[in-house]
């Protein structure tokens, strides 16, 4: 090395030139850079060796007489020229071929462009060898995708500073990773979010589920009470287009009828018989009806009538499948999502009023006690006469309206069947249940249902169906979706007389109830008080139904049965979990909104009962909010016993987090 030899080398990976001054030691040499900042650099640290007798002052110079020859598309002529005979250059033979000549300058630029290329030429040792054609075109294939990725990200940074100032945004296709990035943070929490975190720290905020909840929200892509139990859940919001154009096309054509119900002629007529459909005001699939209808002497059969969709569905086809998949209609307080497309269920699926409509029709005759003394099922046709609501119902039962004496004897049927029932062993239970409604997102409504007879009347008729279809299945060795309770281990009696009557000795009854469960043989039902049950009253929004409905078909039409005992029980398995999972959502969904309710009401005042201790030693209970039928843990700031009533006041409640905190009233407050 001698003094005033110009040469590179890397400060912290940055291209730096220098020039050298005098040695250090035995290696070592001082150089100077640009900068005037001296630097003791080993021979291995030289990147190269440009020329010799230059001065520090001249480097900027040097710098700028490099500019004319650093034009990347230099390098792929060469490229070109050399891929055929595959050999190596040198710096100074790619300054020959692409200049003409060999001065410092050009040398080192020709180095520059060898050294920084990532395309056309690889390393080795002192040569730089052209590399593959087909190398070359993934390299650039590689580039221009990691180029285009870097465009897409700085174009949706954009879209989102628009989104959230609040312009309208349209989301192209490209967008939805990382918008579904953002989603799935808030969603999955535990899980690695790279992309989201990433989003959230170039927009400067907390890199925390709650940030991207927040985000989604001022995008528009949530709302500010979006469901996130439902989101969670693998039920589907919609119905996927290809679905829709099958239920399109068959209301267009006409062509609804399953193949295995094209005897249509075979139908009991029952449309001369009054059939009453009795549901809440805002229901829309209307599964079940009542008929009465006279017999020898003072006797009546009472008739059942459910809504047939297996006329409109095959076992397998696309619409049974979806059906599957649901297991069940998801009843929300902002809306239901039917398990069936709603043209269907709400449609030719419903007992219409009016219309002729298949059914599935359970007769059966009482004897003196309320156990079916004799009963049958028939594909039937129907016309419901009256579409009632549960006040309808009521009123028609307290005026006693004589030219509807059907309502009574049912309503009289009910009351007997309750009581053959409660001397069968069943276990009434009446915890009182609310209904949550929100429109909009602005209005909440919470209605407590009342325990009205015409409810109860409902019910029991239910029940008996139940009851029925599960003799019948026995009587001829069909396997049904069965469904049965455990006999539970109830507290002694003297210790349930101790307890306040009503909610509190209820609770502490349902607490000891067993979950029900469900196989293909016949269980004892303990709660209900029946040796044998089964349920196919809601066909049109549950999918255990329908799989009932299709086995009594087709042993009616007197067919081989669509299903062995074996094949009902492994789709009994799949649908019972995701029932069980859409049951959750329910709660939780309502669960939500009840607390949101009480979030945007701290003023008033709400009447609670101690219906049971969470912790006793803690002063933690559970609460009823009687004018609500809301259960709700409660710390409780003195001394109480179940069944004691106070007053209180939401002092705070956050219905995403699941907390909420009352506030005593002292008797002055009240």
């Amino acid at each position: 090395m001698d003094k005033g030899t110009l040469i590179e080398f890397r400060l912290h990976g940055e291209r730096r030139l220098a020039v050298a001054d005098r040695p250090e030691g035995k290696k070592n040499w001082i150089f100077v850079d640009e900068k005037g900042q001296s630097h003791s650099l080993k021979p291995q640290r030289i990147e190269y060796e440009i020329a010799k007798g230059y001065e520090v002052e001249e480097i900027p110079a040097f710098l700028d007489s490099l500019q004319p020859y650093l034009d990347p598309a230099n390098l792929e002529v060469a490229w070109e020229l050399l891929i055929e005979d595959g050999e190596g250059v040198t710096p100074k033979d790619l300054a020959q071929l692409l200049y003409s000549e060999d001065t410092p300058t050009v040398c080192y630029a020709a180095y520059m462009l060898l050294a920084d290329d990532k395309i056309y030429f690889k390393r080795k040792a002192d040569l730089y060898e052209p590399r593959p054609s087909n190398q070359v075109e993934e390299i650039k294939h590689q580039i221009a995708v990691q180029e285009q990725k870097q465009r897409d990200r700085e174009e949706f940074l954009e879209r989102l500073k628009q989104a959230i100032a609040g312009e309208t945004v349209e989301w192209p296709d490209s967008d939805r990773p990382r918008l579904e990035s953002l989603e799935k943070f808030v969603l999955q929490p535990e899980l690695t979010h790279r992309l989201a975190k990433e989003i959230l720290e170039t927009l400067d905020r907390s890199q925390t589920p709650d940030a991207a909840f927040k985000l989604l929200v001022e995008l528009g892509r949530w709302s500010v009470h979006e469901n996130l139990f439902l989101r969670r859940s693998a039920y589907p919001v919609q119905f996927s287009q290809p679905i829709l154009e099958v239920v399109r096309e068959r209301l267009i054509s006409g062509h609804l009828i399953s193949p295995a119900d094209r005897g249509d002629d075979n139908r009991l007529d029952l449309t001369h018989l009054k059939v009453y459909t009795i549901d809440d005001e805002s229901t829309e699939e209307i599964d079940d009806g009542l008929s009465v209808e006279a017999i020898d002497g003072d006797k009546y059969k009472l008739w059942i009538h459910i809504a047939d969709p297996t006329r409109l569905v095959s076992l397998g086809d696309v619409l049974d499948m979806e059906a599957r998949r649901r297991s069940t209609s998801l009843y929300l307080p902002t809306g239901t999502i039917p398990m069936f497309p709603k043209e269907l269920a709400t449609g030719p699926m419903s007992l219409v009023q009016g219309q002729q409509c298949a059914a599935l029709s359970f007769a059966v005759v009482l004897d003196e006690e309320g156990a079916p003394q004799t009963y049958s099922i028939h594909a039937s046709w129907i016309k419901p006469t009256y579409r009632l609501t549960y006040d309808d119902a009521d009123e028609m039962l307290e005026l006693g309206i004589e030219a509807e004496p059907e309502i009574t004897h049912l309503a009289e049927a009910a009351m007997l069947r309750q009581q053959w029932r409660k001397s069968c062993g069943a276990i009434d239970i009446r915890m009182p249940e609310s209904s949550i409604k929100v429109k909009g997102e602005d209005e909440i409504a919470i209605e407590l249902l009342d325990d009205s007879q015409s409810r109860q009347l409902v019910a029991e008729m239910m029940i008996l169906a139940g009851e029925v279809a599960g003799r019948y299945a026995k009587d001829y060795g069909l396997p049904l979706p069965f469904r049965g309770q455990p006999q539970p281990e109830l507290p002694p009696e003297e210790e349930l007389l101790q307890l306040p009557a009503g909610p509190v000795r209820f609770c502490a009854l349902r607490r000891c109830m067993p979950r029900s469960e469900m196989g293909i043989n016949p269980s004892r039902h303990a709660g209900l008080g029946l040796d044998i049950y089964t349920q196919v009253t809601s066909p049109i929004r549950r999918y255990t139904d329908l799989l009932a409905h299709f086995q009594l078909k087709a042993h009616l039409r007197g067919d081989e049965l669509p299903l062995t005992g074996e094949e009902l029980q492994a789709i009994m398995f799949s649908v019972t979990a995701s029932a069980y999972e859409a049951t959750q959502v329910e709660r939780q969904t309502n669960r939500y909104w009840g607390l949101e309710y009480l979030r945007r009401n701290t003023e008033e005042v709400w009447q609670a009962l101690v219906l049971r201790w969470l912790r006793e030693d803690e002063g933690l209970c559970l609460i009823l909010l009687e004018d609500l039928g809301l259960e709700l843990p409660h710390r409780v700031s003195r001394s109480v016993a179940l069944g004691d009533r106070f007053e209180v006041q939401v002092s705070s409640a956050d219905p995403r987090l699941d907390t909420i905190r009352f506030r005593e009233l002292i008797a002055s407050e009240s």
